[in-house]
């Protein structure tokens, strides 16, 4: 079963997601990232490129013909997830693909739009009984 994991109260969901997928890569987990929105998808994808001067993080659209050799894939629209350990969703709606992961992240802005779209999606995961944690991303 999916593991879920609620990162709340982001002050800035692409950075957060570019330090996130960051350390998921470094443990040598394929990660896919989902966000509803393409162009905020588009933006994430620009600032992986240049959010860090150390770091190179390996990533293309899941539709590229390299995502079966990539370790970290973009999407905005579900995919076939099959190798995939982690999903990080930086959209706002519920990845409809979500439980074919070994563990889904979901980002939390802490603006109240986002928080009540993620409170809706915690009570889904909650009442079909996903394993679930909050993390509190401010306090960090």
């Amino acid at each position: 079963m999916t593991r879920v994991d609620f990162h709340f109260n982001v002050a800035d969901k692409l950075q957060y997601g570019c330090r996130l997928v960051r350390k998921i890569y470094r443990a040598r987990h394929p990660v896919l990232v989902y966000c509803d929105d393409g162009a905020r998808l588009a933006e994430f994808d620009r600032l992986l490129w240049t959010f860090s001067h150390h770091d190179f993080i390996p990533h293309v659209g899941a539709a590229d013909r390299l995502a079966g050799e990539t370790p970290v894939l973009l999407a905005a629209e579900p995919i076939d997830t099959a190798f995939h350990d982690v999903l990080v969703n930086l959209g706002s709606v519920m990845p409809p693909m979500f439980s074919r992961f070994e563990r889904l992240i979901e980002v939390v802005a802490a603006d109240e739009a986002d928080r009540e779209a993620a409170r809706e999606r915690w009570r889904f995961y909650r009442d079909r009984g996903y394993p679930m944690e909050r993390h509190e991303a401010s306090a960090a």
